[in-house]
């Protein structure tokens, strides 16, 4: 009743009904304004093009919404404005006052907004019914992104970090809620063209049933998302004016710990940096950076490494390289910018000319960062992209490390080809050259290619990747070598009828086989092999359960264990690699809860046989992982996590290790700029001494000296806390002040003997300058 009120009170015909197919939208130009407040009431907005008809898309596509959604878009001379009604009868609005970002868990509306209409990449506009943001970027198949798998966003395929400006205010109201949305063009990056056209979606989220809903009417049966947008037709004389951005800021670091006497003493570091912004053109930005800060307000997420053979991964939160880092995205994480450890200045380019999408950055890093302690390593990186067709694309990257007479250097090319709306192939051949000071020079390859079939039933995927054991990519992150590794998966999906317990079944079946890189141009054996089956099944009301069960067969590396010797009392003898483990076999389920008004959980466990790599020994491995989000007010947050892992030795159930880790975060948001959060982490660790699997006598490791060093037992205890306040009004003006402590303990969970090992106070404040 309410959606045929606004049709009836449009003063223009332009009406635009996702499901009939009118998603060609020529929004007036209009020499207005309005007050950006949530409440649609002005005139212009009955003048404005309207955007209703919603499909569902999640968990079921091709079905029209349950809940109506209405847009209202137009264009003045310096912005665009969106107007956001969206119906709720079916269920209560889930609405908190948040930090930016931080809105996963409320109802929500995306505006997908692609401005060079090349359906690869496009600018995410979010808010939820108060009008709190969460923005970013999306990509299309985005490979690699140089702030990490994920780049931290929780909304799906979407990096959070970068941050835009513009304006949001929002109201519940007794039929649902309505945002107002003003997106200045000084803020975005768009083509040189007049007149222009861009591609646009919107997605909402419905947190009581658990329903994704799109303007389009997009289907699952597309490797791509993005091609399934609409269009924004005749955009003209849109005036930017000059972009230009400084943004200077002053931190305060005072870090204490016990000096050689046992005092505690603080080493007070104040610094002052700036980060500039130019907008060349339209599609065209310069950044430029002066001992750049790392604005990391809490501590990373803790991570079980007891039985960790390789590097992990933690996302970049530096605000000059989280600028334009979509488009350094790159196969197999070639470029990874945290590998910069203390940058003392740098500058980049990034943007799109005509087809061709431009990304360079060079970077002087401290010497601290140096394998000499006296040189400035510089790092530089290059990423060409250019459209092919489309949806396809082919790409180039460079990157280039000189440490003094160190040098690494990485070359790339790749491409990704879609046809037949469903399939894509992708490919890349890259090479290193590394060269020490004094030495040779080595250079080494990396090979990747993968089939993909993004079916509505039935897909698949499968993928070989080869990297040389001599391959370095010194500014990128690659943290196995020596390997061909292989999937294949086929995936098999049902959907239940409207109203049914099971909305959504989606099946994987894979294997997953590995060689060493010599191996596998043997036609030997795998090294590894796991071959396994995941159930997904999304239930009314946004139930979701998982269960996966696997079966893996691992042969160990032999030059993991060359500096092993077994102790046996009188002497010592060189370890001996143990045979293959063959049927390791393994179960792991989860379930999730709807977003309730103030409530939503999700338990997750496993066991089964998994092998312990330090001794290389088979293992019992029991695993539990547990979330809990609780919404009292829709101002304060508490978010409870918990981590355990337990390794038992099969040949004697002795434990071999484990992990409990904690988290309890609270958040008190005073307004929309003004969050109080405390962070608290316990990381408790331990390992037991480790000995041989055939023998059991102690393990020993070579110290470097010519001898060797017991692996005897380990244990950490380790409490993490952390305060902070922050005022943040918007994007680049922040005042942060917070207070970080670290401490231990001889046993874990006493809290009795809890010893101060290093504390930190920090402040930082940061204002933004826009010309």
């Amino acid at each position: 009743m309410l959606l045929a009120t606004l049709l009836a009170l449009q003063t223009s015909p332009a009406i635009h009904h996702g499901r009939d197919g009118s998603l060609s939208v020529q929004p007036p130009r209009l020499a207005a304004s309005a007050r950006v407040d949530g409440i649609l009431d002005e005139p212009v907005w009955r003048q404005a093009a309207l955007l209703t008809g919603f499909s569902q898309y999640r968990p079921v596509d091709s079905r029209p919404a349950v809940d109506s959604t209405a847009v209202l878009v137009w264009y003045a001379p310096d912005a665009i404005w969106f107007g956001v009604r969206a119906w709720e009868p079916h269920g209560t609005v889930r609405a908190t006052l948040a930090d930016r970002d931080n809105i996963d868990g409320d109802d929500y509306v995306q505006i997908l907004l692609d401005t060079f209409n090349d359906r690869r990449r496009a600018l995410v506009i979010g808010v939820n019914p108060l009008g709190v943001q969460a923005d970013g970027i999306r990509v299309e198949a985005s490979p690699g992104a140089a702030s990490g798998p994920g780049a931290g966003g929780r909304f799906e395929n979407v990096d959070l970090n970068p941050d835009f400006q513009y304006e949001s205010r929002g109201r519940v109201t007794a039929w649902g809620y309505e945002v107002e949305i003003r997106i200045p063009f000084k803020s975005i990056r768009y083509q040189t063209a007049d007149p222009q056209t861009w591609a646009i979606n919107v997605i909402r989220k419905i947190q009581h049933s658990g329903y994704e809903d799109t303007w389009t009417p997009a289907v699952r049966a597309n490797a791509s998302f993005l091609t399934q947008s609409g269009t924004l037709e005749g955009l003209t004389d849109l005036r930017r004016g000059l972009v230009l951005d400084l943004n200077p800021f002053a931190t305060g670091r005072a870090l204490g710990a016990r000096d050689a006497t046992g005092t505690w003493a603080y080493d007070a570091t104040p610094e002052i940096g700036l980060n500039a912004t130019w907008g060349v053109t339209t599609n065209l930005t310069l950044d430029a950076t002066i001992n750049p800060d790392f604005s990391q307000i809490e501590a990373d997420v803790g991570q079980v490494t007891v039985n960790e053979r390789f590097a992990v991964f933690f996302p970049e939160k530096r605000p000059f390289f989280l600028e334009g880092i979509e488009q350094f995205a790159t196969p197999n994480s070639l470029i990874y910018t945290r590998r910069i450890r203390n940058p003392l200045g740098g500058a980049k380019l990034t943007g799109k000319v005509g087809g061709t999408t431009i990304a360079v950055l060079s970077v002087l890093d401290d010497e601290t960062a140096s394998a000499t302690g006296a040189d400035h390593p510089i790092v530089s990186a290059a990423r060409i992209r250019r459209d092919l067709g489309g949806n396809s694309s082919a790409g180039f990257t460079y990157t280039d490390r000189v440490d003094g007479g160190n040098w690494n250097r990485v070359a790339s090319l790749d491409t990704r080809i879609v046809f037949g709306r469903m399939y894509y192939v992708e490919a890349q051949v890259a090479g290193s050259a590394t060269h020490t000071d004094g030495g040779s020079t080595t250079t080494a390859p990396l090979w990747a290619a993968t089939f993909d079939r993004t079916g509505r039933n039935w897909g698949f995927h499968y993928s070989v990747t080869g990297i040389h054991p001599e391959f370095q990519a010194q500014a990128g992150f690659v943290n196995r070598t020596d390997v061909v590794n292989g999937r294949a998966f086929n995936r098999l999906t049902a959907y239940g009828a409207p109203g049914a317990l099971v909305e959504n079944w989606t099946g994987f079946f894979g294997i997953e086989p590995l060689w060493a890189w010599d191996d596998f141009f043997g036609g030997t054996t795998p090294i590894e092999l796991s071959i396994g089956h995941t159930t997904f099944l999304t239930l009314r009301g946004g139930w979701g359960a998982t269960v996966s069960p696997s079966w893996q067969s691992i042969a160990f590396d032999p030059d993991f264990f060359d500096d092993y010797a077994v102790d046996r009392g009188a002497d010592t003898v060189a370890f001996v690699t143990p045979d293959r483990l063959s049927n390791l076999v393994g179960v792991d389920a989860g379930v999730s809860t709807p977003r309730f008004a103030g409530f939503s959980a999700s338990f997750g466990g496993g066991f089964g046989e998994v092998p312990g790599f330090f001794e290389g020994a088979r293992v019992r491995s029991r695993r539990v992982n547990a979330s809990v989000e609780w919404r009292p007010t829709d101002q304060i947050r508490v978010d409870a996590r918990y981590m355990y892992s337990a390794l038992n030795r099969e040949r004697d159930g002795s434990r071999l290790s484990t992990a409990n880790i904690p988290r309890l975060k609270l958040e008190y948001q005073l307004s929309r700029p003004l969050f109080v959060r405390f962070v608290g982490q316990y990381n408790a660790q331990e390992r037991d001494a480790l000995r041989d699997p055939r023998t059991d006598q102690p393990l020993l490791i070579a110290d470097g000296a010519g001898g060797y060093a017991s692996m005897s037992a380990t244990a950490t205890n380790d409490l993490r806390v952390d305060w902070l306040v922050s005022f943040r009004p918007n994007p680049g003006t922040v005042l942060f002040a917070g207070y970080g402590s670290s401490l231990t303990e001889a046993d874990a969970f006493a809290f009795q003997q809890v010893t101060r090992v290093q504390d930190g106070f920090f402040v930082k404040l940061s204002y933004l300058f826009r010309l």
